[in-house]
């Protein structure tokens, strides 16, 4: 064995050794229809403005660590109850981090639990914290197993329950009756973590619920928005649990030309939400047009993308590719044989998209 080998087998965790790195494809030329990513900018007065407001950022200074103002205009304009407030991060990914760090070490490895499929991150910060990740599979309609996920609950006492809402991969809202029982089983021994990231396109939310709950966090982003390039998270709880995220909180997390631009992005929320509303309408008509496609399953979506099942999903994917138009090939998820996921975009993509789809199911 040689020196570095020897070296990385002494100092880096197994768990770490075995597994590998989170790799974005890349998409130059593409069509990118992968990530759920907002396919409008902003109007160019908007964008005009915005250059000015950045070009003033303070770049020489470290940002403000409190980001008050920011706080404040989240709060305000996105629906955190009053006598709340919320913790920043570098997209909803570091919240995510900050709170797995929080639960783990102690006498025993936490455990953190969440439906599957779901967001990678959840296991994968799981990991990477020391914890142990147990993950409940949905049923075949994508819906919450309840009475596994209760059970399961009452076995583990896990430390964190994450609950997308809408869930990433599948779009679908779990009921929230059943939500609540969940957090109510998992009671003062743990804390459930709503992600309310797709958010804009379902139009609920568990964010007023707050005060009912000391042990709910809410967590959203503004990437699905619109705002991905700025990576921008946010999370409400109870101010004393909130006070105990914000001590693993890095310092400086959130940099000063985020932070300008998501004072101005607030300042012109209704920009944002009538692209919002583009997108909900192109979903519905995208998944009509898909539907009625031999073969073509559809999942219920909430979100800014739609799980289709196709007769042969790695064909289809290939075809796509050759059409350079990137999607996400999730038929080796448990649960979604034969099933990619498609952002939602602009009439232009859609259609393209749909093209190549159809000439996909004739082909084999």
């Amino acid at each position: 064995m040689s020196f570095i080998d020897t070296l990385i087998a002494n100092t880096i965790r197994p768990e770490v050794q075995a597994d590998h790195a989170y790799v974005v494809p890349d998409a130059d030329g593409y069509i990118k229809l992968d990530a759920m990513e907002n396919p409008y900018s902003l109007p160019a007065h908007l964008r005009e403005e915005l250059g000015h407001r950045l070009a003033a950022a303070v770049l020489n200074r470290y940002p403000l660590p409190s980001n008050a103002t920011l706080k404040h205009k989240i709060c305000t304009r996105l629906g955190v109850p009053d006598g709340y407030d919320v913790i920043l991060g570098n997209g909803s990914d570091e919240l995510i981090s900050i709170m797995a760090t929080a639960v783990a070490g102690g006498a025993r490895r936490p455990v953190i639990l969440a439906p599957t499929p779901g967001f990678v991150m959840f296991s994968r910060s799981a990991m990477l914290a020391g914890a142990d990740f147990v993950g409940v599979p949905l049923r075949a309609d994508m819906t919450l197993d309840k009475a596994t996920m209760l059970a399961k609950i009452a076995e583990h006492k896990p430390a964190l329950v994450f609950l997308a809402y809408p869930n990433n991969p599948t779009g679908n809202l779990f009921d929230p009756a059943e939500m609540v029982e969940i957090i109510r089983a998992v009671g003062d021994t743990g804390i459930v973590v709503v992600d309310e990231a797709y958010g804009p396109f379902a139009r609920t939310s568990f964010m007023e619920r707050l005060p009912e709950f000391e042990n709910m966090v809410v967590m959203r982003t503004v990437s699905k928005l619109g705002l991905a390039g700025i990576r921008l998270g946010y999370m409400a709880a109870a101010p004393k649990l909130l006070a105990q995220f914000d001590k693993v909180r890095p310092p400086y997390n959130i940099n000063v030309l985020t932070q300008t631009a998501a004072e101005f992005a607030l300042d012109h929320l209704e920009a944002l939400n009538d692209q919002a509303t583009l997108l909900i309408a192109a979903r519905e008509q995208l998944a009509a047009d898909l539907a009625a496609l031999p073969g073509v399953t559809v999942f219920p979506s909430a979100a800014n993308f739609l799980l289709v099942r196709l007769p042969d999903a790695d064909a289809s994917c290939a075809r796509l590719d050759a059409d350079k138009v990137m999607i996400k090939n999730v038929s080796k998820m448990h649960g979604l044989g034969g099933c990619i996921r498609v952002t939602v975009s602009t009439p232009e993509e859609n259609a393209i998209f749909l093209d190549a789809i159809k000439a996909s199911l004739t082909s084999h």
